[in-house]
């Protein structure tokens, strides 16, 4: 005699709602949530499961949303993830506010002296950004990039270290043609004074989901580190094209960062 089936509890029914919008692929976890919810037929479930799973996913994914009033961009990341759906973006100096279910900013403000870096480290931090965004520019039609401080953003001058975090992310959503697609990427760059070494440490992943008269995904992922000497000069952009441009990034896997 076979066994009789049994419902799954409310809980049950949240985290396997959870696993599929966490597993949604770029750009595709609001058509999963418009599937799932009819499917759940219980909106206390999907409205507890969705709360949970999209800032997970929308972090994850790296994703860009417009802040109103025209001040840009604005990528969700755990980097720039303040308090309350608050996220800092470090070239405008803005913080937004996130609905993450609906994923579009509500608000935007000014940030405060306290979340942003002293005058010294926000010196290095621009020059590397001016080196990224040219890059980004070049490289990703589609790319959007953040430089963060998430060490030592208080140091006041040369003596102390600090750290730098470089992400970059990119995407080409085609649903009308069945396809769609992600580049993230996320460096780690340690600036150790005492030693004058600047470590980096990247992390590379991309994603392509193929759905026309089939499934078919690839999410694929490498892991990059070096180091190199460097010197307090006059123009740190130098320094920063020096760490970035040299052959070893411009070489094999790691041709784009």
């Amino acid at each position: 005699m076979a066994e009789e089936e049994t419902e799954p509890s409310e809980e049950q029914k949240k985290e396997i709602a959870k696993w599929f919008l966490l597993n949604a692929p770029a750009g595709e976890i609001q058509y999963v949530a418009k599937d799932l919810k009819p499917v759940l037929n219980d909106d206390d479930v999907y409205n507890e499961a969705a709360s949970e799973a999209f800032p997970v996913y929308n972090k994850s994914h790296m994703i860009c949303l417009e802040m109103p009033g025209r001040f840009g961009d604005v990528l969700v990341t755990s980097y720039g993830e303040l308090q309350d759906n608050e996220y800092l973006d470090p070239k405008t100096a803005q913080v937004a506010t996130v609905d993450h279910v609906k994923q579009v900013c509500t608000e935007v403000r000014p940030a405060t002296d306290e979340e942003l870096p002293s005058p010294y480290i926000e010196e290095y931090r621009c020059a590397l950004e001016a080196e990224i965004l040219k890059y980004v520019g070049e490289a990703y039609p589609k790319g959007f990039c953040s430089v963060y401080c998430i060490n030592g953003k208080d140091v006041e001058g040369p003596g102390s270290d600090f750290e730098f975090v470089v992400v970059i992310s990119a995407a080409r959503l085609s649903p009308q043609n069945f396809c769609n697609g992600s580049w993230r990427s996320i460096w780690n760059i340690e600036f150790k004074d005492d030693i004058q070494m600047l470590k980096l440490k990247g992390k590379l992943q991309v994603g392509a989901h193929y759905f026309e008269e089939g499934n078919v995904q690839l999410d694929a992922k490498h892991e990059c580190r070096d180091s190199t000497m460097f010197q307090v000069i006059t123009k740190l952009t130098s320094c920063f094209n020096i760490v970035f441009f040299s052959p070893f990034f411009s070489s094999g896997s790691c041709n784009r960062i």
